[in-house]
């Protein structure tokens, strides 16, 4: 089980950070500063309530500060990162509410083909290049949102890993629930369990018939004897003869005997039945 966390960090008190102290982050942008993650440090980590907003623990932190918070009241220009169900992101306090804030935090991993600094990437199967305007992370790792170079806001957006494979496609509206939703899925793929073979049950001789193909039923009912051994076997042979008490009954001498007669004459048994048949008609 997770356990959803935030920090709150606040710039270091060095004369670096002088002009970007207490500034709105509209300011920074019009400035062409970014909020680095180098020039904060973490002065209170702690775990969220349910519910819990960056609205709301700044609230609970006016009401009453906790022992363990080394720095000033949360103000302008301090940061809060939340995690929560995996998910990392952070929010720059201004006057009133809060900004989020892309690559504040990063996994840092020197291995990582794409980073939040990333630009003129070329995605497989895509044309232009993209760069890389905004980032989350999602359990433990960093996604990021490419943007077309040329086209812009006009183009969809694409969302890959840090080793540039495409994650979601085609996306329209930044990180929103949809597009969260595909991320976990892909870090947690459900697996799909093949369904056991069914076994056939042993088929009786009618089914056989049907199963060995027309062309081997017609040359079977030809040659076979006995129709109720039409199983894909040419077999030619009578069945063992009936008893009927202590003797064999007339229908298997009948066939016994055709079967006499016919080895005797080369024939086989249905073409000598068959003569039999047009000589009663004769008569």
């Amino acid at each position: 089980m997770e356990i959803n966390q935030f920090a709150i960090y606040q710039l270091k008190n060095v004369p670096e950070n002088r002009n970007i102290r207490f500034r709105s982050y509209e300011t920074l942008q019009k400035n062409q500063i970014q909020v680095r993650y180098e020039n904060y440090e973490q002065k209170y980590l702690g775990r969220m309530l349910p519910g819990d907003t960056p609205g709301s623990i700044r609230e609970r932190f006016h009401r009453q500060t906790p022992r363990r918070f080394q720095g000033h009241s949360i103000s302008v220009s301090d940061v809060l990162v939340l995690n929560q169900d995996g998910e990392v992101a952070a929010y720059y306090a201004e006057k009133e509410g809060f900004t989020v804030i892309a690559g504040f935090i990063r996994n840092g991993s020197s291995g990582a083909l794409i980073s939040y600094d990333t630009t003129n990437f070329h995605i497989e199967g895509k044309e232009g290049s993209w760069l890389a305007y905004d980032s989350i992370i999602i359990g433990g790792k960093e996604f990021f949102l490419m943007e077309h170079t040329t086209y812009g806001k006009d183009a969809a957006n694409v969302v890959l890993d840090e080793d540039g494979k495409v994650v979601v496609d085609q996306v329209y509206h930044g990180f929103d629930g949809t597009v969260k939703k595909q991320i976990k899925e892909y870090l947690n793929p459900t697996l799909s369990v093949p369904e056991p073979e069914k076994q056939k049950p042993p088929m009786e001789n009618w089914q056989k018939y049907y199963e060995n193909g027309e062309y081997l039923r017609s040359a079977e009912m030809t040659e076979e004897q006995n129709y109720n051994m039409i199983d894909g076997r040419m077999n030619n042979l009578p069945s063992k003869p009936r008893l009927m008490g202590n003797r064999i009954s007339v229908l298997d001498r009948l066939h016994l005997k055709q079967a006499e007669i016919a080895k005797r004459r080369g024939k086989p048994v249905q073409q000598m039945a068959m003569a039999e048949d047009m000589e009663r008609r004769r008569k």
